[in-house]
């Protein structure tokens, strides 16, 4: 995790302070660059995702959101 995030705050996409509750902890937070980002990374996904659906018709995307929904709820861990 921690090169990971030296990678994203060499790249100006985060920065990282020392926690005020835990010494030994650090905060992580987006930058505007970090936001900008996530929020063109996202609206790409959303197009993309869109894009595949149209695919379908309407009652087969029905179907695999009933499918979807079924298989989160049994691969989520309850608790």
């Amino acid at each position: 995790m921690t090169k990971r995030i030296d990678r994203l705050e060499r790249a100006g996409l985060v920065t990282r302070r020392r926690s005020g509750t835990d010494g030994r902890g650090r905060v992580v937070a987006l930058t505007t660059a970090g936001r900008e980002l996530i929020d063109r990374a996202f609206t790409e996904h959303m197009h993309n995702e869109r894009r595949l659906l149209a695919a379908l018709r309407p009652e087969e995307a029905a179907q695999l959101e009933a499918l979807l929904t079924t298989w989160l709820e049994r691969a989520t861990p309850s608790g």
